[in-house]
């Protein structure tokens, strides 16, 4: 049953917070179970399985969380005093605890978007790798995000990836994708998720964003880093028994999730369209299901925030002058549309417009 709190307020903060629907409820209770660290757990194996042939690879691994899953690709493909190349504004650089440096003991090198660009091409990647040096890190591993959270959603086209990995080839450095919400960036383009996963060497995706799932996310890849993932993530503690509970969750949201990410899609442009110009603010065109709102000049991201949630509506502040709104299954059109309302009603008032 819904919250007090999801109850009274139109909740924008993220995807990841919606919940199961009683379908999803459903699918978890009738889940077929085994032990998955013994000797497998049949619903995880059918899940890994579907996943690994979507996206075109060997195999696929369950993990508790994209963050683990994240830190498991970097780690099977570094070793200790490299550095590994990713977007100036990358998920992994943020939102996951320096990870890269305390787990796998390699640096990050963060590479600048060109100008006008939201995220990184391959000529920003190829301008910071270093030339060889014995007094420089050697660079081990290029990382990607697809869609890009902290560039609004931005989505990297299936010709921006593979110039990625064409030069990624040229130095004989493997790719790793930050893939959480690869299912938005597929569905909004049609480029199958087959050929996205061609443009690198493994490939996390998650199921508790967009695929409204309570807990899981997975990572792709041919046979031999795959099982070397395996002993990664169990070193890391992310050995689960009986999870084919939380895979059959999975299970049920390709089936029938995964194309209704269109409507989130639509309800974040209504947003946006909503928010843009209100008291001077600024909204980055969404491709897909995040929308970030830049402010006027003297309206704080805290005080929009606060106003907001005041009025019934939940937005995340991003930085000072910048607030996120996410759009999921768990807000309708209708909803989201009040809430746009809302929002911009909150940052005229608040930029004396």
């Amino acid at each position: 049953m819904p919250s007090p709190l999801s109850a009274r307020l139109i909740d924008l903060r993220s995807d990841t917070v919606t919940r199961p629907t009683a379908a999803m409820r459903r699918a978890m209770a009738e889940a077929e179970v085994g032990d998955d660290v013994l000797d497998g757990d049949p619903t995880v194996g059918r899940l890994e399985a579907r996943v690994a042939v979507l996206l075109g690879k060997e195999r696929a691994l369950f993990f508790p969380s994209g963050t683990m899953a994240n830190q498991t690709g970097i780690w099977v493909h570094t070793s200790p005093g490299t550095e590994v190349l990713l977007d100036a504004n990358a998920h992994i650089i943020n939102w996951e605890m320096a990870g890269a440096a305390a787990l796998s003991g390699v640096q990050v090198r963060p590479v600048t978007p060109g100008e006008g660009r939201l995220v990184s091409s391959a000529d920003d990647v190829e301008r910071a790798l270093r030339p060889a040096s014995p007094h420089a890190p050697a660079a081990s591993l290029i990382c990607v995000e697809n869609t890009h959270n902290g560039a609004g959603g931005a989505i990297s086209t299936l010709a921006e990836l593979e110039s990625i990995r064409t030069l990624a080839d040229a130095h004989r450095l493997p790719v790793h994708m930050d893939g959480a919400r690869l299912w938005n960036a597929s569905v909004a383009t049609g480029t199958p998720l087959a050929d996205f996963g061609r443009c690198a060497q493994t490939v996390m995706l998650s199921f508790s964003k967009g695929l409204g799932c309570p807990v899981g996310a997975i990572l792709v890849g041919d046979e031999p880093v795959i099982r070397r993932a395996h002993m990664v993530r169990k070193r890391l503690g992310g050995g689960m028994r009986q999870s084919g509970i939380l895979a059959a969750a999975a299970l049920h949201a390709l089936d029938a999730h995964l194309s209704r990410l269109v409507d989130d899609h639509a309800s974040a442009r209504a947003f946006a369209e909503q928010v843009d110009g209100a008291g001077g603010a600024r909204v980055v065109p969404p491709d897909t299901n995040i929308v970030m709102v830049d402010l006027p000049d003297g309206v704080t991201s805290a005080e929009v925030v606060a106003g907001a949630r005041e009025a019934g509506v939940l937005l995340s502040p991003w930085h000072t002058s910048r607030v996120r709104a996410v759009t999921h299954l768990d807000v309708d059109a209708d909803a989201v549309t009040s809430a746009g309302r809302t929002v911009r009603g909150i940052i005229e008032r608040l930029a004396g417009a």
